[in-house]
């Protein structure tokens, strides 16, 4: 299921529906950087979230703030460092148990997709130092998931 959002955009660039993040848009360019009531994520750290590149991409085309930060004092680079397995990854894992080496590749597919959205983030200007509400930055994440591409893209951007 996921997420819900009070702000129809964020709950659109959550569900990677970029025909109605295009929409909200075009009505109103403020809705690029609008923070949802409930926890503060602005469309960015939605797309963020899930790894939505084409979303992300739309959104950082037309400004999106990276530095804005939701209630956890987390940006969305946090977001993009940590993006985690959907359940529908690992239950394509759990069938494919058998056949290990294509659980290896897609786990090796999402850890590139996360290294392409960081870079991403990080070309836009992101603040690669921000601490989140306990104090750990994208950094820190990436060191305690041992995501070493990621640990030394951040490294040269800091």
């Amino acid at each position: 299921m996921g997420i819900l959002y009070s702000e129809p955009i964020c709950q659109a660039a959550y569900q990677n529906d970029l025909g109605q993040v295009w929409r909200w848009v075009r009505e109103d360019g403020n809705y690029i950087n609008i923070q949802d009531s409930f926890n503060g994520d602005t469309p960015l750290i939605c797309a963020c979230r899930r790894g939505h590149m084409r979303i992300v991409s739309f959104l950082l085309r037309r400004n999106a703030d990276v530095n804005l930060k939701n209630q956890k004092q987390r940006t969305c680079l946090h977001y993009a460092v940590k993006k985690r397995f959907t359940f529908f990854d690992y239950l394509l894992i759990i069938l494919l148990m058998p056949v290990l080496l294509i659980g290896y590749f897609l786990m090796v597919s999402k850890t590139k997709q996360n290294e392409a959205l960081v870079r991403k983030l990080l070309n836009a200007g992101v603040e690669v130092n921000a601490t989140d509400c306990h104090g750990e930055t994208s950094l820190d994440i990436a060191q305690r998931l041992k995501f070493s591409q990621i640990e030394l893209m951040l490294r040269k951007a800091s």
